[in-house]
C-alpha cells in the first residue's frame, strides 16, 4: 500500500473542507453587513404638491402620488426595504398602494416587485422592462438572474399612455434607448411634476447601460423629450439626486452634447478607445459630474455607445 498518497489524499480533503468552511462563514457575513446596511437605511419623504411626494433611501427615487383612487408609485428600490417604504407611504396616506409603475428594468428600482405585488399591487411598466426582468441578464459584466412571474409587470405598453387617478392625468412616455431600451418619463400634468427614472441623474454623469440598449445619443434625446413636456415651474425627480427643474435639465442635456462632439471628433481622427479613456481634456470643465460614473468612465461609455 502507498501511505504517502493516502496521507496527501487526507490533507486534501482537509483543505477543501477547510476552504468549504471559510467561504460558508465568508458568505454568512457578507449576509450580515447587507441586513446591517438595510437596517440603517433611512426612507425619507419630501412633499413636492398636495399630492405628490418623493422617497429616498437605498436605490432609485421612489414617486408618490396620493388620493382618493389610492396610491401611485414609481420604482420601488430593493425588496428588504419594501416595510420600511410601506411605513413611509403610510405616514402620507392610508390608502393602499394600488399600482407600481417601474421606469426601468435595474433592480433597485425594480427589487421590491414581488413583496408590492403580494400587497395587491398592479406591476406596469414598458414592454422591455418585462422582457429584461423576465430573463438572465447581463449588469457591469455580471450576470443577473430573472425574476419570478409574480414579480414581473402585467401591465405593458410600447409608446405612450395615459392614466386617470386620484383625479390626475398622468402621462406616460417611453423614451428609446437612452439609459436603457426600456425608460419611461412620468409626468404629472395637473401637479406639474416629472418623474424621469435614470433617464436624468441629477448634478451627475450619467449611466449608459450599453447592455441593455442604453445609448447617448438615446439618452440625449430622452432628455430633449423631458424639456420640451415640462415648464419652468415644474419639480423634476430624477433616478438618483435631488429634486431638479428645467433650468437644471438644459445645462445636463448640454454638458452631455459637449461630450459626445469631443469624443465623436477623437473618433473621426481614429483614436482608439484606450486613447480616449485616459484623454482628461474630453471631460474638462465638468469635474463636478464626477460620481459613480467617474469622467473616465462616461468617456468610455460615449465612446462605445457612438461605435455600436
Amino acid at each position: 500500500m502507498n501511505y504517502t498518497n493516502d496521507i496527501e489524499i487526507k490533507n486534501r480533503l482537509a483543505i477543501i473542507k477547510q476552504m468549504r468552511s471559510l467561504l460558508s462563514m465568508i458568505g454568512f457575513f457578507i449576509v450580515l453587513i447587507a441586513q446591517a446596511q438595510n437596517d440603517q437605511v433611512e426612507i425619507k419623504v419630501h412633499k413636492l404638491t398636495d399630492h405628490i411626494y418623493m422617497l429616498t433611501g437605498k436605490g432609485g427615487n421612489i414617486g408618490i402620488s396620493v388620493g382618493q383612487d389610492g396610491v401611485f408609485m414609481i420604482d420601488d428600490q430593493f425588496a428588504p426595504l419594501t416595510s420600511k417604504i410601506l411605513t413611509a407611504i403610510k405616514s402620507i396616506s392610508d390608502q393602499p398602494v394600488t399600482y407600481v409603475f417601474n421606469t426601468h428594468w435595474h433592480g433597485d428600482h425594480t427589487g421590491g416587485n414581488l413583496n408590492m405585488a403580494n400587497e395587491g399591487a398592479i406591476i406596469v411598466a414598458h414592454e422591455n422592462v418585462r422582457k429584461r426582468i423576465r430573463f438572465d441578464q447581463l449588469m457591469k459584466g455580471q450576470k443577473k438572474q430573472g425574476v419570478s412571474e409574480k414579480s414581473l409587470p402585467v401591465i405593458t405598453f410600447t409608446e405612450d399612455m395615459m392614466y386617470y387617478f386620484n383625479e390626475e392625468e398622468v402621462f406616460i412616455s417611453h423614451i428609446h434607448k437612452a439609459h436603457t431600451d426600456g425608460d419611461a418619463l412620468v409626468y404629472f400634468t395637473k401637479n406639474n411634476v416629472l418623474h424621469m427614472g435614470d433617464a436624468y441623474f441629477q448634478g451627475k454623469f450619467p449611466y449608459i447601460d450599453i447592455a441593455s440598449g442604453g445609448t447617448i445619443d438615446g439618452y440625449i434625446e430622452g432628455i430633449k423629450k423631458a424639456i420640451l413636456l415640462i415648464n419652468d415651474d415644474t419639480q423634476v425627480i430624477p433616478g438618483h439626486g435631488k429634486v431638479s427643474n428645467k433650468s437644471e435639465l438644459k445645462s445636463y442635456v448640454n454638458m452631455l452634447k459637449i461630450l459626445r462632439q469631443r469624443v465623436m471628433d477623437e473618433i473621426s481622427l481614429g483614436k482608439s478607445l484606450e486613447q480616449v479613456k485616459v484623454n482628461i481634456n474630453l471631460t474638462k470643465g465638468y469635474s463636478s459630474y464626477n460620481g459613480w460614473i467617474t469622467e473616465e468612465r462616461i468617456r468610455v461609455s460615449i465612446y462605445k455607445s457612438l461605435q455600436k
